[in-house]
Parts: structure tokens; C-alpha cells; sequence
């Protein structure tokens, strides 16, 4: 079977054990639950089945949970805003290279997106901090052939038992191998609507993913993860520097995918937005930042990945809700929608 075939396999079963999933949890719905909340499709009960309200079993707030995937044991941390009700939107944000899933979420200020936008987040651990992201990047996650994919697939579909989610809402953000990371589900899976990234770049062959709304935020100063594509530098002894394609280059391939036309680019300040509007209401958004380097704008500074080259954080824009809210704009076509 060829690559885009193994691939488009691989999104069909996972596109079809999530809408499983979300059934057996749309079954003890009430109808009305749809209306309260984020926007979401009415709730029916099959015939012959009574409908009863649902508890979430993710409670409200931080919480934290184990997931199995063959064999191995995964951490995924959670935050629900009080009063989310109906179908809910899912944001899954991954971690870079050293951190983990506690640390994306007292650093870049999720759970206040969430309370604001009416979110489910989840944030991941990778494994020895690190994802295996395609490429030879990054860490012991790509060392040992840890199966990320798989991992990711299956909290997402644990997280539709566990709670209505809303199939049409679910999205996934990163940063620098988080992001990667996120390239390579939107990729190699069609779980979700929209992906947003920053500080990374895409590592695998990506000729055959499912159309996806995109936006990319990338310091045109990064040292690690270079704005041209060249060599970055390593951001630890004893690893490979990456070496992916030109950042505007990723952007035209999701436009090529998106059947999107030519962007139109604006600049404010050290801000350089290019926007593609494309069918089904999907778009293509890179979002420069002069002078910028590795780093995710408006979080907390991390010292220690200062010392190992990260960048301060910019002031620039708020990357978090920059990206929150063009998932808001963008959530999933309705089936039959052209394009969709």
C-alpha cells in the first residue's frame, strides 16, 4: 500500500472509532443539553433507548488521568471550565521538547482560553518530554519509535467516551516539537478541524491529509527551528539540529492541500500576517514576528530553556489567544458543504 493510502487508512479508523465514541456518549443526552454552551448538533437517542443526562466523568477544573496504549501507561492533564455543558469543543495543546503537559498549561495560559471560550483543554505528556514528531526529531520519543500517533488518537477518542464532544470543534496546537507533533496528527489523521502551531515546522510527508484550517506563528529570528529552513542549532548536546522546510513553504503545502488561492499579507508592527481564505470556510494564516526567536509569544519565561536556547517570550501578540480564537472562526465544514 503506498504512503497516502496507509495514511488516509490510518484517518478513516480513527475518524471512525471517535464518531463511535461520540455516540455511546451522545446516547445519554437530552436534547436540550445541545443548546447550552458551545455550539454543538442536537442529541437524539436512538429508538428504543431512553435518554438520560450525562455526568462528565472529566470534572470541572484541573484534572488528571491515565491513559493505556499498548501496554504503556500515558499521562494526559486536563482543564473544563465551570458550567460547560452540550458539545464540547476539545483543544489539544502538546508540550516542546523539555517540558510537559503541567508545564503548557501553567505557561502559556490555556485554562483562562477555556473559561473564556467555552473549551475542554488537554495537555499531554510526551514521553521522557519529548514527541516523536517524524523527521529524527525529536528526543527518546524518536529514538525509540514511540507511537505518538496511536497515543493521541486514543486519548481523543477515550476524551469522546468520557464527555460529549463536539466532532466538528476538536483542534490541536504545539510548540516547537508539540508543534511538529501536531503537523504529523493533522497529517496522518482527520480528528481535527483546525491546527495551530508555533516555533516548529512539518517533518513528515503530508501530500495526502484531510483539508485543515492552519495557523502558524514563527519569530523570524528563531535560532532552533529556522524561519528559512536551513539547519537549526541543537537545542541539547547529542541531538540532531532540525532541518525542515522554509516556514512560508509549510504554509503554501496547506494551502495546496485547502485548494486555497494566493494570500494576502498585512503588517503592523512587527507583525506580518498572510491570510488565504479558502473553500468551506477553511483558511491558511502565517503570522511572522520580526526579530523574534524560539519561543511561544505572550507565555511565561522559562529560564531554563532560555539556557538552552529558547528564546523570551514576545510581547508582540498573545500567541494563546491568537490561536484560541481562530479556532473559534474555524471549526469543521458540515458534511456536504463543498470543500467540506
Amino acid at each position: 500500500m503506498s504512503m497516502i493510502g496507509r495514511l488516509r487508512s490510518r484517518r478513516t479508523s480513527a475518524l471512525t472509532t471517535l464518531a463511535a465514541a461520540i455516540m455511546a456518549s451522545l446516547v445519554g443526552c437530552t436534547p436540550g443539553d445541545a443548546t447550552a454552551g458551545s455550539p454543538g448538533p442536537a442529541t437524539v437517542a436512538p429508538p428504543g433507548v431512553t435518554a438520560t443526562p450525562t455526568v462528565a466523568a472529566i470534572p470541572t477544573g484541573r484534572s488528571t488521568q491515565t491513559i493505556d496504549v499498548s501496554g504503556e501507561s500515558r499521562m494526559v492533564h486536563l482543564y473544563r471550565p465551570t458550567g460547560l455543558t452540550g458539545s464540547a469543543p476539545l483543544v489539544v495543546m502538546l508540550h516542546g521538547g523539555y517540558g510537559d503537559g503541567t508545564q503548557a498549561e501553567n505557561a502559556y495560559h490555556w485554562d483562562a482560553a477555556a473559561d473564556r471560550g467555552d473549551f475542554i483543554v488537554a495537555f499531554p505528556d510526551g514521553t521522557d518530554r519529548s514527541w516523536n514528531a517524524g523527521g529524527g526529531c525529536c528526543g527518546p520519543a524518536s529514538r525509540t519509535g514511540v507511537d505518538d500517533v496511536a497515543f493521541l488518537t486514543e486519548m481523543v477518542t477515550t476524551l469522546g467516551r468520557e464527555t460529549t464532544l463536539d466532532p466538528d470543534r476538536i483542534f490541536i496546537s504545539g510548540v516547537s516539537n508539540g508543534g511538529a507533533m501536531a503537523y504529523r496528527m493533522a497529517c496522518e489523521t482527520d480528528l481535527f478541524a483546525a491546527v495551530g502551531v508555533d516555533s516548529t515546522t512539518m517533518l513528515v510527508e503530508c501530500s495526502g491529509a484531510a483539508p485543515a484550517s492552519v495557523l502558524h506563528i514563527h519569530g523570524s529570528a528563531d535560532p532552533i527551528i529556522r524561519y528559512d529552513g536551513a539547519p537549526g542549532r541543537s537545542y541539547s548536546p547529542g541531538s540532531a539540529p532540525i532541518d525542515g522546510p522554509p516556514v512560508p513553504d509549510v504554509a503554501a503545502a496547506w494551502r495546496t492541500t485547502d485548494d486555497c488561492p494566493a494570500p494576502q499579507t498585512s503588517s503592523t508592527g512587527d507583525v506580518t500576517t498572510s491570510t488565504a481564505q479558502c473553500p468551506a470556510g477553511r483558511a491558511v494564516e502565517l503570522i511572522t514576528i520580526a526579530g523574534a526567536g524560539h519561543q511561544w509569544p505572550g507565555g511565561q519565561p522559562n529560564p531554563r530553556a532560555e539556557v538552552l536556547g529558547a528564546g523570551t517570550p514576545s510581547t508582540a501578540l498573545d500567541a494563546t489567544r491568537t490561536i484560541s480564537e481562530f479556532f473559534a472562526s474555524h471549526p469543521r465544514s458540515p458534511a456536504g458543504t463543498p470543500g467540506g
